[in-house]
């Protein structure tokens, strides 16, 4: 099921849209009128725009939040937990970097991930923000920046769900402007030694693994660390009292001089362009997301207004509903297909 998609170009994809728009409107006479097959959910036909494999991906996601996420998202909420084995339940589904060719990762294109995150965040952006951080802030610049010895070490593990890693770029000092961090890898006989703290990381107090963007003493440059939080001088506290994601393990990295041996550096990047890159490819599964949570929302706006009579009618009835249903509609049917054909397929 979370086989390869099969290739296919934008302008490719922007065609065969635009062709089957052409046959719908054919089929339904009017073009101003949707005929019966069209659901009112798909009014810009996303369906059409997707293959067979990404529609099974999607659906397999779906049942998997419904089943696995959406009984234990109420008390994560209530009570700011989360349960570690939620990783093994996306691993076994096989939800964990799909994106990523190999290494037990499903090899899926760039929409299949955004299909996904956005199925997680119909239940909550904090299951949503666990999924992105392993997969786009963890796995992807391991496999973009490691070597072999790391790739084949972490990212099986980490696709399966029995490791689980964290992104450390922001600081308490620094947040939008990364450039000014204040971590620091001191380079030392074997390695490197780290000092500094990192300041709300996702997965961080459950994590196994961090990878730890520090500036080095040798050149200035940002480098990228796989730090293993039960080194000496780590450790990763909870944040508590969150009004947001309260479901999703958030918490700092503190780093006291850590030794880094030299195996530990992802050696393909330097700068800022590696925690930009996979800024970049979080990003994707952001965007999706806020799509999952709006659909949720509309879903239970719309149900509400068709069951609630008020005046011996349904709220539904009253057209100033009907319009802002309509508006929200079009607005979730552009950005999905926006995202769809920015990011084509591999």
């Amino acid at each position: 099921m979370l086989s390869r998609l099969a290739s296919q170009g934008r302008g490719a994809h922007s065609r065969s849209f635009c062709t089957a728009a052409a046959a719908k409107v054919k089929q339904g006479g009017d073009p101003f009128k949707w005929d019966h097959d069209t659901h009112w959910r798909d009014m810009f036909m996303l369906e059409d725009m997707l293959t067979e494999e990404e529609r099974l991906i999607r659906d397999s996601a779906r049942a998997f939040a419904d089943s696995v996420l959406m009984p234990t998202v109420l008390d994560g909420f209530r009570n700011e937990t989360f349960n570690r084995d939620i990783f093994l339940e996306f691993g076994k589904n096989g939800l964990l970097g799909p994106f990523i060719e190999g290494y037990g990762c499903a090899g899926a294109s760039s929409v299949a991930y955004g299909l996904i995150a956005r199925e997680v965040e119909r239940v909550d952006s904090a299951f949503r923000s666990a999924f992105s951080v392993q997969s786009s802030l963890v796995m992807h610049p391991i496999n973009l920046f490691g070597t072999e010895e790391q790739k084949s070490r972490w990212l099986p593990e980490l696709a399966k769900g029995t490791k689980i890693g964290c992104f450390g770029l922001t600081e308490p000092n620094h947040g939008s402007d990364p450039s000014g961090m204040e971590t620091t890898a001191k380079k030392v006989d074997g390695g490197w030694k780290l000092h500094g703290s990192k300041n709300w990381i996702t997965n961080s107090p459950i994590a196994d693994v961090c990878v730890v963007w520090a500036k080095c003493d040798t050149d200035g440059q940002v480098r990228g660390f796989l730090v293993e939080t039960e080194w000496k001088g780590v450790s990763c506290p909870k944040i508590l009292g969150k009004f947001s994601l309260r479901a999703s393990p958030t918490g700092m990295i503190l780093m006291d001089d850590v030794f880094v041996p030299e195996s530990s550096l992802l050696p393909g990047v330097t700068g800022m362009k590696g925690p930009f890159a996979c800024l970049n490819s979080a990003r994707l599964g952001i965007a999706w997301g806020v799509v999952g949570a709006a659909e949720y929302c509309m879903d239970v706006a719309r149900q509400y207004t068709m069951d609630r009579k008020q005046f011996g009618r349904p709220l539904a009835a009253n057209q100033v509903i009907r319009r802002r249903r309509c508006a929200s509609l079009v607005d979730c049917g552009i950005l999905k297909n926006r995202f769809s054909l920015y990011y084509s397929r591999k």
